[in-house]
């Protein structure tokens, strides 16, 4: 058993997020237990309590508390065939520095105290040196960006940071948001599950609208458009986030009065229209970022449940589309 460490960040790991580069210091550590570490405040970054999402800056000390020899912790499970291949299959886009996939429905972007099989634990399949710059909700779909090396992962988490990435969403939702295209901002916080329409809530971590000054409250901004409708049945709603809080535009779909069909959360007493799959229908379709060579823009064809829903609707996989800046 080691004792208490302080390890200085380094300037090639500027940018990464504390639980990866844990991770990579020290791979036979189980992730359940770094999560347990952080925490209960044994992992502690100048001194403070941190979570596993901070992003790291150069000359920062991190606190390292006694850990089990390597000889004492599991080595690290080989990247079966099986994984490789599957990881492979979701390749929309690869270069030096940048990986994109195409997250399928229903597998998570990280571990967690139930959760096993999911992005994070897979990227070994992608080479040496992969790290999230990002995540998606589970259940969502579409473009999610992995680096290849911590330089990368530096310039295109900042992209992040800064609000620099444009990322634009495709949903249908169950009934029609009103009005049609806009604005729609305000403060949002966790809150108590609701279970108003007698649905029982899925998850423990749900967001709710508040009044500015509420403990944890942060503002959130999606601009929106809806460029087909079935009747007031279903909508195709086209949105970029200008802000990107936990579950914001699920929760703003809600209080436009359309929840994204299939949500298990953000749901309405309105009955699911006839021939959707109960899959939440929310993608990821295009994000663009700003590279040290110019804009790097990746777009991702829609999951198969969201292909067979168009189907059903009628709706034109290209739609036409308002200038977003007419909706600021």
């Amino acid at each position: 058993m080691s004792g208490i460490r302080t390890l200085h960040i380094a300037a090639g790991n500027s940018g990464q997020r504390l639980d990866r580069w844990f991770r990579q210091r020290f791979p036979g550590v189980p992730h359940g237990r770094v999560e347990k570490l952080l925490r209960t405040g044994q992992i502690r970054v100048d001194g403070r309590r941190i979570k596993g999402s901070h992003r790291l800056r150069t000359g920062e000390a991190v606190r390292i508390p006694p850990l089990p020899d390597a000889s004492d912790t599991r080595s690290a499970p080989k990247t079966s065939d099986t994984d490789i291949a599957f990881m492979q299959s979701l390749i929309i886009y690869d270069d030096h520095d940048l990986i994109a996939l195409n997250k399928p429905f229903g597998l998570a972007v990280q571990g967690g105290s139930k959760t096993h099989r999911h992005i994070d634990g897979l990227l070994p399949a992608l080479g040496d040196g992969c790290r999230l710059i990002h995540r998606l909700d589970r259940d969502t779909t579409g473009v999610l960006v992995v680096a290849k090396n911590a330089k990368a992962a530096a310039w295109a988490g900042k992209a992040f940071q800064s609000r620099k990435a444009e990322k634009i969403y495709w949903a249908v939702t169950n009934g029609v948001p009103k009005p049609l295209s806009g604005e729609i901002k305000g403060y949002m916080a966790k809150g108590k599950p609701d279970n108003r329409f007698g649905h029982e809530h899925t998850g423990r971590e749900i967001m709710q609208a508040v009044r500015h000054g509420t403990d944890g409250a942060r503002h959130a901004r999606t601009l929106y458009q809806v460029p087909q409708t079935a009747g007031q049945k279903a909508a195709l709603v086209i949105m970029q986030p200008l802000t990107g809080r936990t579950h914001q535009l699920r929760l703003h779909m809600q209080l436009l009065g359309a929840p994204v069909a299939a949500d298990p959360k953000y749901m309405t007493d309105r009955p699911l229209p006839g021939g959707l799959d109960k899959k939440l229908h929310l993608h990821a379709k295009c994000l663009t970022l700003p590279g040290p060579c110019g804009d790097l823009s990746f777009e991702a064809p829609l999951p198969d449940h969201m292909n067979r829903t168009f189907a059903t609707l009628g709706f034109n996989p290209n739609p036409e589309l308002l200038p977003w800046e007419e909706l600021r």
